[in-house]
């Protein structure tokens, strides 16, 4: 096992040049991102990959863009301004294969940056709270560097490294980054309400993390034998569990078990998790793969976008080319539950923006990125009901999106159809 030494230490194993790894999400280890920024000016041309990361970021500062270059799978709120102006880029991929970059030598990673549970009686930590790609990054760098902090949880599935694996370790003690969807609106409830007549007892549940999949949730009280087969859970899901309602009991693969490869939640979420075996965090290249997906029955897969346009297109990652998030996870997700028997893939949204904006538009903007395509939907549902458009033709697909779109807006959009389908 390592010896334990500080941030500022742990991080000269960084060099110029190098390509380096940052754990995602919750588990992003503060205090080695602050050591690695202050050494800014003795390093050049460091690219940095990560998925989403919740706090600090300011290697995208201006001012470090010699030093930095960030690549990122996944724009989240602390880089956003960075990758619209330059600072910072985008590569768009689906999240089942972000491990293949690594794996398969696409890109090769000198050094990752982790955050681990304490070691166990045999020397073993886990990646805790995210294991998606981290997994992947940790396996294929050549150095790998970890803050163990007692506030990790120790999580059960593939996310265990022993300790005697890692160059450098530095104790820490600070809370997880934590997330709180709080009480839904009324329209995020009448959108869970509708999303969950669509959800079957003994379904297979993926759903996101926010206001949306949390007002599904507790629209979900009188259901029986659900399961969880998705990408990221948050604390929503405590409740079923606690009620009997999400047991796993119904699924083919994985029965019993709630399979994630990472969360984000609050304080409570994280204890809940710290070993149970009853959840299993896997490689995100497994979890989201579709030929794995598919196996479970009645997978129910509940997505969100930015805006969809008349014919059924999505778009859930830019406004515009102002990049706002990513591709994620919503493409294999969409696919693995359209090929799931008895499977529904959904995606939900409010059909107006907060600025009274239509979310239900003639065409996706200039710019946009098709995340999901018209050929892959299935079911569209704002808080004015369900769209199935399955199976249905182009102007079929518009007059049912027209029918959930705010009423305010219908008569623009019945005129557009008329434009364009004559």
């Amino acid at each position: 096992m390592s010896t334990y030494t500080k941030a500022a230490e742990a991080v000269k194993h960084i060099k110029s040049g190098d390509h380096i790894y940052i754990h995602s999400v919750a588990a992003a280890p503060q205090e080695l991102i602050k050591a690695m920024v202050a050494r800014a000016s003795e390093l050049e041309n460091v690219t940095i990959y990560h998925l989403h990361t919740e706090g600090d970021a300011s290697y995208t500062n201006k001012g470090y863009e010699k030093s930095f270059k960030t690549k990122a799978f996944f724009v989240g709120a602390n880089i956003r301004k960075a990758v619209s102006e330059g600072r910072a880029d985008y590569i768009p991929v689906f999240l089942s294969e972000v491990p293949l970059l690594f794996r398969n030598g696409i890109i090769n990673l000198d050094l990752a940056m982790i955050m681990v549970s304490p070691p166990d009686e045999h020397g073993f930590c886990t990646l805790g709270t995210s294991v998606d790609s981290s997994l992947a990054a940790v396996q294929t760098a050549k150095k790998i560097i970890a803050e163990v902090n007692p506030r990790m949880p120790r999580t059960h599935g593939d996310g265990f490294i022993h300790s005697s694996k890692i160059d450098a370790l530095v104790e820490v003690d600070y809370p997880l980054h934590v997330f709180d969807p709080g009480v839904p609106t009324e329209i995020e409830s009448r959108i869970g309400q509708y999303v969950a007549t669509l959800v079957e007892d003994g379904a297979t549940l993926q759903m996101g993390i926010g206001a949306i999949p949390n007002a599904v949730l507790l629209a979900l009280t009188n259901h029986k034998d659900l399961g969880i087969h998705t990408e990221m859970f948050s604390d929503g899901i405590i409740p079923l569990v606690e009620k009997g309602i999400l047991n796993g009991s119904n699924k083919r693969i994985h029965p019993g078990k709630i399979v994630s490869s990472f969360v984000m939640g609050t304080e409570k979420l994280y204890k809940f998790m710290h070993d149970n075996p009853m959840i299993a965090m896997l490689d995100v290249a497994y979890v989201n793969d579709t030929a794995v997906i598919r196996r479970n029955p009645k997978v129910t897969a509940i997505n969100s976008a930015i805006e969809v346009d008349l014919t059924g297109q999505v778009c859930a990652d830019s406004i515009g080319t102002y990049h706002y998030s990513g591709v994620g996870g919503q493409m294999d997700f969409i696919r693995g539950a359209a090929l799931s028997k008895g499977g529904k893939p959904i995606l939900a949204l409010p059909s107006m923006t907060a600025k009274g904006i239509s979310r239900i538009v003639p065409f996706l903007k200039e710019g946009a990125g098709v995340v999901t395509t018209r050929a892959h939907v299935h079911y569209i549902v704002t808080e004015n009901g369900v769209a199935d458009l399955y199976g249905k033709s182009l102007k079929e697909r518009a007059l049912a999106l027209v029918k959930i779109a705010a009423p305010q807006h219908q008569d623009y959009l019945l005129e557009q159809i008329k434009v364009r389908f004559h």
